[in-house]
């Protein structure tokens, strides 16, 4: 029985007073059917008396007769309900199921990332804690030194200044004049001496080591933040990966597409093939077989040695003939790579991009219906570009251009790539 013939059926065996399937369903003169506990409490023991539907009006309350007909159409009733109403709250227990499960899977993946961002934090607090006491050990230690090293140098001075007093003082004790001359030289002070009253002792200072310490923490960790931030974004959006393969029917004769449909390479050798509507013939692209009209998705491509390519998605009445230009106002949501490392956003006017690292794969994240096309680096988690506000009325395919194959230096192909467990 569909939702609907059931909704139908029970509104059919329902008591307009009580809004209950019929319960001991009575008839009065009139025709119509109530719960006999219902219309007794609505009319009085002695007339007058009134229908609920049709407002017929008795001058003495009629006699109700049990309508046995109807009483055995709502036992038949409730017997064929029951099985779909069993059949549905099995459904129901499924979903709820399913729900809980999705949500242990979040959990213990949020979970996950979350862990390892805390013991990142702490190691990391505890690493610079470790090298800001190293650093005033290190500053204590060099002052020591230092002045241990002066210190053995002025009592090496004060011995050899004191035996030369001790020398100085028993000679001038001596009668014999011409043995006192002959001893002048050593009444001299020692030769190589320092001159202290230049020389000046001050420890290594450690004010504001600790402020600079934790000022440098801090923008640790705040660069830190940021990474976890953007990895648990990547985490959040992979959730959303659907299974993307190529379509040989819309891609460019120069094209080699493997069994699978998971890889594309240029040959700059085109091949006889049969026209099509659906085929680039000028544009080095090919689209993805799996079209979207609403909801997320989620798919990665693999560019690893690559000097050109572009990727992204396109709607499904884009020009596939003749030269195109990949922008938004075309159709195409996408970002590309050109002389090996200059990459940018195809728009009206390219968008030129400042990537850290050159990304050996790239996520590409839709939501249709917040107008959001966003392309990540799916190792490193950073947000490359993201189109915002797009207004989507078509189908969309995912797009792919490897760019020709130039003499074979970018010969390596476009991959479609497995989503590594949500990788954290």
């Amino acid at each position: 029985m569909s939702s609907t013939s059931e909704r139908s059926s029970e509104e059919t065996f329902r008591c307009s007073i009580c809004l209950e399937v019929f319960s001991e369903p009575v008839s009065i003169p009139c025709g119509h059917n109530f719960c006999k506990r219902c219309i007794c409490k609505a009319w009085a023991p002695e007339g007058p008396c009134t229908c609920p539907l049709c407002n017929r009006s008795y001058d003495r309350r009629p006699e109700i007769m049990v309508n046995y007909l109807v009483l055995e159409m709502v036992s038949e009733f409730r017997r064929s309900s029951l099985p779909h109403m069993v059949e549905q709250r099995r459904l129901k227990v499924q979903e709820i199921q399913r729900c809980v499960e999705l949500s242990d899977t979040e959990v213990h993946r949020e979970r996950a990332v979350g862990l390892q961002a805390f013991t990142d934090h702490m190691q990391s607090v505890q690493g610079r804690q470790d090298r800001f006491l190293e650093e005033l050990q290190e500053k204590q230690s060099r002052s020591h030194k230092r002045a241990q090293e002066l210190v053995q140098q002025l009592e090496q001075e004060i011995c050899e200044l004191e035996k030369s007093s001790t020398e100085a003082e028993r000679l001038s004790c001596s009668r014999d004049p011409l043995h006192f001359l002959q001893s002048c030289p050593a009444l001299t002070p020692p030769a190589g001496l320092k001159e202290w009253s230049s020389v000046s002792f001050e420890p290594e200072t450690c004010e504001g080591s600790a402020a600079r310490a934790l000022s440098e923490l801090e923008k640790h960790l705040s660069e830190n933040l940021n990474k976890v931030s953007s990895r648990l974004e990547l985490v959040r959006v992979q959730q959303f990966v659907v299974d993307v393969t190529l379509d040989p029917d819309t891609a460019h004769p120069d094209f080699v597409l493997s069994e699978d449909l998971k890889q594309v390479h240029d040959t700059d050798v085109k091949k006889k093939l049969p026209d099509s509507p659906l085929r680039f013939d000028y544009c080095v692209s090919v689209l993805g077989k799996q079209s979207f009209s609403s909801g997320r998705f989620y798919f990665e491509v693999q560019v690893k040695g690559k000097t050109q390519w572009d990727l992204g998605v396109a709607q499904e009445s884009i020009n596939r003939k003749g030269e195109i230009y990949l922008s938004p106002e075309n159709g195409f949501w996408c970002i590309g790579l050109i002389n090996k490392n200059q990459y940018s956003a195809c728009t009206e006017t390219p968008v030129r991009l400042s990537l850290q690292r050159a990304p050996q794969k790239v996520g590409v994240f839709v939501d249709y219906g917040e107008g959001l096309v966003s392309f990540y680096d799916a190792d490193s988690a950073d947000l490359h570009f993201s189109f915002s506000g797009c207004c989507f009325r078509e189908k969309l395919f995912p797009v792919f251009s490897p760019s020709p194959n130039d003499g074979g230096s970018n010969s390596a192909p476009l991959v479609l790539t497995a989503v590594e467990n949500f990788r954290g």
